[in-house]
């Protein structure tokens, strides 16, 4: 996997302030993306267990409240091999902060039905994600009054209560994940 870009104090993906990782590689091309330049799979540099380290060594401080996965898309392929490692360290360092996670794809039907059954890491994965950020940025549905979102079509998913319960549980911002 190739990572994009690592920022270190970013508070614009997710409640407080974040560490975000911006990974290489989309197969959604949405118009008017954001971040264009990551849709390519080769664009920017190796992501290795230098960078994982790194990263949890950056989230020590107590006003770190987590971490943020985008890109490009998390939830691809590869992308999702090379982010389960650092999730996996993550919950095990600090298991009281948050990952948030941004991806094109649905929750119910691209991640849960489709590639919880056909790929190994979605479900371990998942299982590490607090809040997901879903759906695919629609230019027509841009709202910039929208908090941590693009467009009014995106969901913003309490992923531990929805798989405990079965149903999509949309996060509540007065809850659990909100400092």
């Amino acid at each position: 996997m190739n990572y994009a870009d690592i920022k270190l104090f970013d508070v614009a993906n997710g409640t407080g302030v974040r560490v975000s990782v911006f990974v290489s590689g989309c197969t959604h091309h949405c118009k008017n993306c954001f971040n264009p330049d990551t849709w390519d799979f080769g664009y920017g540099k190796p992501f290795t267990d230098v960078e994982i380290n790194h990263i949890i060594d950056s989230c020590k401080e107590d006003y770190i409240a987590g971490l943020s996965l985008l890109g490009g898309e998390p939830m691809e392929y590869v992308n999702q091999q090379g982010l389960l490692p650092l999730a996996r360290k993550f919950k095990e360092t600090y298991p009281d902060k948050t990952i948030w996670c941004y991806t094109g794809y649905t929750f119910e039907t691209d991640l849960l039905d489709r590639m919880c059954n056909e790929w190994e890491y979605t479900k371990e994965l998942l299982s590490y994600i607090d809040v997901l950020v879903d759906g695919e940025f629609i230019d027509e549905q841009k709202d910039l009054s929208l908090r941590f979102k693009g467009s009014r079509n995106q969901r913003i998913i309490d992923v531990p209560k929805s798989l405990k319960t079965g149903t999509t549980v949309l996060w509540n911002e007065s809850g659990k994940y909100f400092k």
